[in-house]
């Protein structure tokens, strides 16, 4: 005969897993995009929350006598899953840097697509980037790892243990904005590289033949040179992705160790 009877206390710690499973959905990349509904994130949490709890060994440090007490444990544990899925999101930002630099160099700024996954106006290589990121996260399975990771914050981070230290997420703050723009250059070298070429020609043969429009010429060989260096460099995007997915296991390790 199998035993479901629980006790209050039972029903408090499953929430108190539940809250930073949930902030951590709402927030991570591929789990977060608008195209998942939340009736999905919210029964994924739910599910989840339940197979940690079967396996996490309820902690005294939850164990509140007011109703304060309890407030705060929740809002430190949001706070945590919040940390967690933060760590991971802000790392696709990288992307959107690269796509939009790219664009500015090819004089597809002013192109702008929705983004069925965010919702949000973006260009066309940044929707690239963006579409081949999360393929190869399904792909690769990763999302199997950001699972796996936030298990492992228990062993670290139990329950009502975390211990927020601002110095430190700042300073990991401070390195990841060095890395978002190294990365995001590193994306887009290739374009770069060919387009300031490209401007360098077109300056010579500006002063070689003033009564040439170089600017008419100019936009659309642009345009021309940065779609074909995307087409040649089609190639490069598992690397592209495997430096994000660096990324974001380093920034997912500092956030973390910033609340041990």
């Amino acid at each position: 005969m199998i035993d479901l009877s629980f006790s209050f206390y039972d029903l408090e710690y499953f929430l108190l897993i539940f809250v930073r499973i949930s902030m951590f959905v709402f927030l991570a990349p591929f789990f977060s995009m608008t195209s998942v509904p939340r009736n999905v994130r919210v029964i994924l949490s739910i599910f989840i929350s339940f197979l940690l709890y079967l396996t996490l060994t309820p902690s005294q440090a939850v164990m509140t006598d007011s109703l304060v007490e309890l407030a705060v444990i929740v809002v430190k544990e949001a706070l945590v899953g919040l940390l967690i899925g933060f760590s991971c999101n802000i790392c696709t930002s990288i992307l959107n840097f690269a796509g939009h630099v790219a664009d500015m160099e090819t004089g597809l700024s002013m192109v702008q697509a929705l983004d069925p996954t965010t919702r949000e106006q973006t260009t066309i290589t940044g929707g690239l980037y963006n579409y081949s990121f999360n393929m190869m996260m399904l792909a690769s399975g990763l999302y199997i790892y950001l699972l796996g990771a936030l298990k492992d914050s228990y062993i670290l981070i139990p329950v009502n243990g975390a211990v927020f230290r601002p110095d430190d997420l700042l300073n990991s703050m401070l390195t990841f904005m060095a890395d978002y723009v190294f990365i995001g250059f590193r994306i887009i070298l290739p374009i770069f590289a060919a387009v300031l070429m490209l401007n360098a020609i077109l300056g010579i043969i500006a002063k070689v033949s003033p009564q040439m429009n170089m600017f008419a010429i100019g936009v659309q060989l642009k345009i021309l040179v940065g779609l074909g260096i995307l087409f040649l460099t089609v190639g490069l995007l598992p690397a592209i992705t495997d430096m994000i997915y660096t990324e974001m296991k380093r920034m997912l390790a500092a956030f973390v160790s910033s609340m041990v």
